[in-house]
């Protein structure tokens, strides 16, 4: 999958020399967390909303909302921003994303194509649009996990018992457990009832254990 296939396209950018106040405003009218900085079509930083907060004054402070906002207004993104931004061409795999995401600490990646940003890729964006599809969160149905279950022809038993109960499948991978090397298989069915599934399975000589979703 592309980095393409899963960023938020439209991204609302920034110029630097905009106070610091009025990119808290659209943060707010938005919910957005992040905004790219952009000055003459040329990326030159990233604002965050953890940025913003830590130019405003503690919470402590005896200054009035007026004297707050007024101290914000004279400061500007460029005063706070972020300018090693991490970038990312929307033709790169999200796996290269996500390892470049983990390798900088960063919770977004701003996606340029020929030095103009056409979009930007977060943790929400790989949860939401992947990893949610891939556990089938919020997904119906019923999830069970079948032990040292990744060769071939285990699989092949598994996949021979749910096509025997015409078993509609919401996912279907495997994953190595907290300990040890062999993988399990986790199986998301989407019927009433998986217990006779899961005999049959057992009957093969597998342990099968329920998954709470």
């Amino acid at each position: 999958m592309l980095i393409k296939d899963v960023m938020t396209w439209n991204v609302v950018t920034i110029p630097s020399s905009m106070p610091v106040l009025e990119a808290r405003k659209i943060m707010d009218a938005h919910g957005f967390n992040r905004l790219p900085v952009v000055d003459r079509g040329k990326l030159v930083g990233m604002l965050s909303r953890h940025r913003v907060d830590s130019a405003s004054p503690s919470p402590a402070t005896s200054l009035s909302v007026w004297e707050i906002n007024y101290l914000l207004a004279k400061i500007l993104v460029k005063d706070v921003m972020v300018k090693d931004v991490v970038t990312v061409s929307p033709n790169d795999t999200v796996e290269h994303g996500v390892q470049l995401a983990q390798s900088r600490r960063v919770g977004a990646l701003v996606v340029v194509e020929d030095k103009r940003v056409v979009g930007i890729m977060t943790t929400n964006d790989v949860f939401y649009r992947i990893l949610n599809k891939v556990l089938g969160i919020n997904e119906p149905g019923i999830r069970f996990e079948v032990h040292r279950c990744a060769d071939p022809k285990n699989v092949a038993d598994v996949m021979g018992v749910l096509a025997r109960h015409k078993a509609k499948i919401v996912t279907f991978y495997s994953i190595p457990p907290a300990e040890g090397e062999d993988h399990n298989l986790i199986v998301h069915l989407d019927v009433p009832d998986a217990t006779p599934i899961i005999e049959d399975i057992k009957a093969l000589g597998y342990k099968v254990e329920w998954v709470e979703r």
